[in-house]
């Protein structure tokens, strides 16, 4: 897996990313307004069965709200039925964040009778605290599949401008948070997913920075545009087959919490 796209709960735009090329389609619960959130859960739902009946369909993984939300209960409600392969949680603290979402899952995966320890995990570092806690997460949980990190979101959390240099490449603290993600990923044996590209206008852009991230280490790249996905695929497909690298989500069996 190399490429996964992050869409919002919408059916023209959920349509456009399974026909993106995307190895995963991200449904981000988190993208909708508080008062369209019931309605968005429902659309993710609906989207998993739907997209579960085609063939060749991606990974099908669902974008939660964060475990300070208030809304991440929620939101598992909706969708578990539907049987995601994995739940991407942002604002991740570390392990006791990675744990307390499995404990979640294991409830939930009874209630519908998903299969145990079925649900992967991959967690987001999208603020400083959750980068400088990402040494915790070796050990934390056998759901654990991919760790991953967030330009953006980092930028809010620590009120910086921008996040990159003149140059064009990331400024100090998100050069960090790319390579503690690298380094923690390798630490856990789990997969190391490197940022979004924003300027969805420069391809050119996105396929330096994917082949830079394929060179460097990471197993896959997020992307937020339907036409991401292929040039992602593109630039990692040199390290195709290549083991490590490689995120997938295989249904697991009595996992630990």
């Amino acid at each position: 897996m190399r490429s996964l796209l992050i869409a919002p709960a919408d059916e023209k735009r959920l349509a456009e990313a399974l026909a993106s090329g995307a190895d995963a389609v991200i449904v981000d619960l988190a993208l909708a307004a508080p008062e369209n959130r019931a309605a968005a859960r429902a659309a993710a739902a609906r989207f998993l069965k739907h997209a579960r009946a085609r063939d060749g369909a991606p990974a099908l993984v669902i974008g939660v709200n964060g475990l300070d939300s208030g809304e991440t209960d929620a939101d598992l409600d909706a969708v578990m039925g539907s049987a995601p392969d994995a739940i991407l949680l942002p604002g991740s603290l570390g392990a006791a964040s990675v744990q307390q979402l499995s404990a979640k899952l294991a409830v939930r995966e009874a209630d519908f009778a998903v299969p145990d320890g079925a649900t992967r995990i991959i967690a987001v570092a999208d603020t400083a605290r959750g980068v400088l806690n990402m040494a915790s997460y070796r050990g934390s949980s056998r759901r654990l599949a991919g760790l991953a990190w967030s330009a953006a979101s980092l930028r809010a959390d620590i009120g910086a401008e921008v996040d990159r240099d003149p140059s064009g490449a990331y400024a100090g603290a998100f050069r960090l948070a790319r390579e503690l993600t690298l380094l923690a990923a390798a630490a856990a044996s789990v997969a190391a997913i490197d940022a979004a590209f924003a300027a969805v206008a420069d391809k050119g852009g996105l396929r330096a920075e994917a082949s830079a991230a394929r060179r460097d280490g990471f197993s896959a790249k997020l992307a937020i545009d339907p036409a991401q996905p292929r040039i992602i695929n593109e630039a990692f497909a040199a390290s195709a087959g290549s083991g490590p690298r490689m995120i997938g989500f295989r249904r697991v069996e009595n996992t630990n919490p």
